[in-house]
């Protein structure tokens, strides 16, 4: 007797569009000799299965184990139904449905077998720089609207070839229904473009771009989420001259090489970097640089680390493909001008890198949202990111309980906003700091864009404290023509909050929060940033905080680390002696200035940064007294700490508040005793991890909470955080830092919609 059918629908919500997720069921109900059909919808997918009893609670059953490389579950649901007369299982056409929404993969890395593809003589799509598949290739930075289909793409103009329809059609194939896919004779080309002339196309347009690289020469090439600019890392006067031409300052330069073993040759390599770098997101990895290579020194001025990323689409890959006279490792930096975004429209990218680039190699693949390299560092074994864009965005993040529809702005620099949906908290790819109107439009572009694919229609605004925030005016502007409430939060509530919710933490009790960063506006007006606070989603005390200093001339102060060391000593009533680095980097004519602007309070706000604490230091120590780029002072301290020194000088810390004044005698005696500067960097450091001990410690006594929160952009310093980790771990706490979103204000805005979402 013929075994009894049964059927059942299922509904599964996650990132199951444009990564095989359709194929991948038909395989499963073949295997399992059952009927039905699979379908995406604008929420997800959908699936009617007939068969015995059993054999459907397999096929339910494999689903999550059997996964596709990028698909990924939230929620999977199912409901029995009647038994369907089908014969076989078939795949259908999308459904759309009205106000439905549903997460999207971020653009992937080239997989394996496409690499494979693309280096094979014998293969159709050999030399094929748009070659991709269901498992790799475009996905975010293309997509127009849901559900993920070609026409809804920018690869809606390139119709496909017969060949290419055959593979779209069949799900037996990897590229069933990779919306991107094509090959040389339907999709996108490859052109060669200089002063406004088109020189080569297709294959010689690849051939002549590398000549050029060979040459010495900087190019401007449009990737998957914009334009880089390139040139050979090992030629000194081109890695000068583009330094030069992008007004970059000394800020690190972003390295590709081929493959590995290339990476290898400059830096050291750990089994996790190595799985870090090979990973679907192909971040930039800060690495470990080996102590003597042949890259150019302007490469990454003062640094002990070197940002390498692998290729990760089949362009960049064909570029460096190594032939006698290739340069082996490329600069590949971001296609702006110093502080706009990158660029990714063609005639904007003429336009705002024809200064800089002396040829453009391009192609006829619109790219619908610009998105900028993501940047990773290993610390304690995890991934701690440092900007979150290609690769991660716009990932969702999967809340503890479901939130109403809120857009929360972020801050000023490394800007990111982000939209949350009932679950879901889309922290949207890196904008940066919004001080020009490019980047604004970005902003603007970025939120627009995230609340058509995400069906976002916010009930409420959140937004940082600070007044003249582009970020908070625009929230301001949204609430009064929405007519829809607006939050205000304090700067480091939301990176408390941020550090919570990206561990997961599910309850309103109060945790202490280290929050360590460069400026946050506070509620007394003062400029926070050495802050130790006790709470959570709901609210927050200041327990303690690092001693006002004088911040003279506001964010000049920033960008010259002798100012803050000044007024440092200043404050602690130390004498400004001639031999003091610092000191010699001032005329004595601008000294006097100083001098007077802190004596009379002119233009000299209070601060409390422990940024402005590090760029102090270095300042006092000598290490750096004029910043180019925002933490140059404060890195270029770190990486000269002495691995094995564990001495350390104290704070005063009295009434709430950290004072560095006792910290800068001692630091100052045992500079001019000669002790060598490696070992007074790391007394620093240790002096700033013995005091996050002894906060914390007094907290808990009085407190009885057991758990430290650390977030804020000062917590990028890897020296500092393991070895406060090492130090509150032995002492009984545990510990929560950031791992899926960035620790400075990248991560704020998460913060905020979750302050947002917890406020009635």
């Amino acid at each position: 007797m013929p075994e009894a059918q049964t059927g059942l629908r299922v509904w599964i919500r996650g990132i199951v569009q444009g990564v095989g997720f359709r194929p991948f069921i038909y395989s499963l109900a073949v295997r399992h000799a059952l009927t039905g059909w699979v379908r995406n919808t604008s929420s997800g997918v959908e699936i009617a299965i007939t068969g015995p009893t059993a054999a459907i609670a397999q096929f339910v059953a494999a689903i999550p184990l059997e996964l596709p490389p990028l698909a990924r579950i939230d929620l999977l649901e199912t409901r029995p139904s009647l038994p369907d007369d089908t014969q076989h299982f078939e795949i259908l056409s999308s459904q759309v449905e009205p106000g439905q929404f549903m997460p999207i993969s971020p653009d992937v890395g080239i997989c394996p077998d496409c690499r494979r593809e693309l280096l094979n003589p014998a293969d159709r799509r050999y030399h094929y720089p748009f070659i991709n598949c269901t498992h790799c290739g475009p996905r975010f930075s293309i997509i127009q609207d849901i559900p993920y289909d070609r026409s809804l793409t920018t690869m809606a103009g390139f119709p496909m070839c017969p060949r290419c329809q055959a593979e779209y059609n069949n799900p037996l194939d990897r590229r069933f229904h990779a919306q991107p896919t094509a090959c040389a004779e339907c999709g996108p080309q490859l052109s060669f473009i200089a002063s406004g002339s088109t020189l080569a196309v297709r294959e010689q347009a690849l051939q002549q771009a590398r000549v050029w690289l060979s040459a010495g020469k900087i190019l401007a090439i449009k990737g998957l989420g914009g334009y880089l600019l390139a040139c050979d890392a090992t030629n000194p006067t081109a890695v000068a001259e583009l330094r030069r031409r992008k007004n970059r300052g000394a800020k690190a330069f972003a390295l590709m090489a081929f493959d590995l073993a290339a990476i290898q040759r400059y830096c050291e390599v750990s089994a996790a970097e190595s799985d870090l770098l090979s990973a679907h997101a192909s971040p930039i990895v800060l690495l470990t640089k080996r102590p003597a290579t042949s890259l150019a020194a302007a490469v990454a001025p003062n640094q002990p680390t070197l940002g390498f990323m692998l290729p990760y689409t089949p362009l960049h890959l064909l570029l460096l493909e190594p032939t006698a006279g290739m340069p082996e490792v490329l600069v590949m930096t971001s296609g702006n001008q110093s502080e706009e975004p990158i660029a990714f429209r063609d005639e904007e990218a003429f336009e705002r890198l024809g200064q800089i680039a002396d040829a453009f190699l391009v192609h006829d693949r619109p790219i619908h949202m610009r998105v900028d390299d993501s940047v990773v560092k290993l610390v304690a074994e995890r991934p701690y990111l440092f900007r979150r864009a290609r690769g991660y965005a716009p990932n969702a993040l999967l809340l503890f309980r479901s939130v109403p529809p809120i857009l929360a702005t972020g801050a000023e620099l490394k800007n990111t906003f982000c939209l949350t949906r009932e679950r879901y908290a889309f922290l949207s790819h890196h904008i940066g700091d919004l001080e020009n109107y490019e980047t604004l439009r970005s902003f603007e572009e970025g939120i627009a864009h995230y609340q058509r694919l995400f069906r976002v229609q916010p009930q409420r605004l959140a937004c940082d404290l600070h007044p003249d925030y582009l970020a908070t005016r625009y929230a301001h502007q949204q609430a009064a023509e929405r007519g829809i409430p607006l939050m205000e939060i304090q700067h480091h509530h939301a990176h408390l909050a941020a550090c919570l919710v990206d561990n997961h933490w599910d309850t309103t009790e109060p945790v202490i929060g280290l929050c360590y960063d460069g400026t946050g506006l506070g509620t007394d007006q003062a400029v926070w940033g050495g802050e130790v606070l006790l709470g959570g989603y709901l609210g927050y005390q200041r327990l303690a905080h690092l001693a006002y200093a004088p911040l003279p001339g506001g964010d000049a102060a920033t960008r010259k680390p002798a100012r803050m060391a000044l007024a440092h000593l200043w404050q602690a009533g130390i004498e400004w002696e001639a031999d003091l680095p610092p000191v010699a980097a001032f005329c004595a004519q601008d000294r006097t200035i100083l001098r007077a602007q802190l004596e009379r309070r002119i233009h000299t706000p209070q601060t409390s940064s422990m940024g402005r604490l590090f760029d102090a230091a270095a300042a006092l120590l000598g290490v750096q007294q004029t910043a180019s780029y925002e933490g140059q002072a404060a890195m270029e301290l770190e990486a000269l700490c002495a691995p094995d020194e564990t001495g350390e000088y104290s704070f005063t810390l009295a009434n709430g508040v950290f004072d560095p004044a006792p910290l800068w005698q001692a630091l100052l005696d045992d500079w001019r005793s000669g002790t060598p500067l490696p070992r007074l960097a790391a007394r620093f450091h240790n002096s700033v991890c013995g005091l996050n001990l002894q906060i914390c410690q007094e907290v808990r006594q009085v407190y009885a909470t057991q758990t430290v929160a650390l977030s804020g952009g000062v917590w990028q310093n890897q020296y500092l955080l393991e070895h406060t980790l090492t130090r509150l771990k032995a002492a009984g706490f545990h510990v929560l830092w950031h791992h899926q979103v960035p620790t400075n204000d990248g991560g704020i805005a998460l913060g905020q919609a979750m302050i947002a979402a917890f406020t009635d």
